[in-house]
């Protein structure tokens, strides 16, 4: 099985310029998640939608009420049992500051969960903590109930999840480590700083496995986003912020991970996984 992750920065341009299709009649990807759609599905023409689904796609769409920011969208060629879309908060035992946090930013939608027989597989878009860190306090109660929620859904089955986390988790994942770093003069480099790479080892200790680095540990260069200035992508100098992670007990089953920095279009590329299932 072939499951992709991409963060496509506005679908629609990828759409128009039928460059979409090409992408997945050349990869046959059986699921792909997409983050940063910015766009609706009824902004898509209906003959682009039913390309799609002749390519034999089922189209799961998650729009925010907010229109050209974030949303979320899986094309999966395996029927799930079930979709939810956002968490399922009523299950988590919840503080009432994180329910209240929740339920106030509940309109960006950032999460899609398809349910399957042996797994959740789930898409994530997670908040960016922002220049000046103005979104820290909101990323850090997010990364509190995401966390939580596929924990209680491992307690069913197995988990999948990929996302554009908008963290470089180790010093591995950026060019410029040493730059970055949290110091007393800049404590506020987002998606590096202690903070939020403390967050990510939060789900390694929760048993969750990066695929990408537990395949490749020592691969350097392995950068999923580039800057679309500074000729950052050419020099191939960025960040990997876009993640695979499973569960522990599905190790076995990893086949091998990748990430295909030959796909242009985005300031991401796609970041995909092979699974035994």
């Amino acid at each position: 099985m072939k499951i992709f992750s991409w963060n496509v920065n506005w679908i629609r341009s990828w759409i128009n310029k039928w460059t979409f299709f090409n992408f997945l009649e050349k990869y046959n990807p059986d699921i792909i998640w997409l983050q940063e759609v910015k766009a609706n599905i009824e902004q898509v023409w209906m003959f682009e939608l039913e390309k799609i689904k002749s390519l034999w796609y089922e189209i799961y769409w998650n729009g925010a009420k907010k229109l050209w920011y974030s949303w979320t969208a899986i094309l999966s060629k395996i029927k799930p049992i079930n979709v939810f879309y956002w968490l399922k908060i009523d299950a988590l035992n919840l503080e009432d500051f994180e329910l209240d946090e929740v339920i106030t930013n509940n309109e960006e939608w950032r999460v899609i969960t398809l349910e399957y027989d042996n797994f959740y597989f789930i898409n994530v878009y997670t908040p960016n903590s922002k220049r000046e860190l103005e979104r820290l306090e909101y990323r850090k109660i997010w990364d509190i109930i995401f966390l939580k929620y596929i924990k209680k859904l491992e307690e069913k089955k197995t988990v999948i999840f990929c996302w554009d986390l908008n963290v470089a988790h180790k010093e591995i994942d950026l060019a410029n480590p040493n730059s970055n770093k949290t110091t007393k003069t800049k404590p506020w480099n987002a998606w590096f700083t202690d903070i939020e790479r403390k967050w990510m080892d939060n789900y390694i200790k929760a048993w969750f496995i990066d695929t990408y680095r537990f395949l490749y540990p020592n691969q350097i260069w392995a950068y999923s986003r580039w800057s679309n200035f500074w000729k950052s992508r050419e020099k191939n100098v960025w960040w990997r912020i876009d993640y695979f992670l499973i569960s522990n007990s599905l190790k076995n089953n990893l086949k091998n991970a990748f990430i295909n920095q030959e796909v242009l279009w985005s300031d991401h590329c796609p970041v995909w996984i092979e699974i035994f299932n």
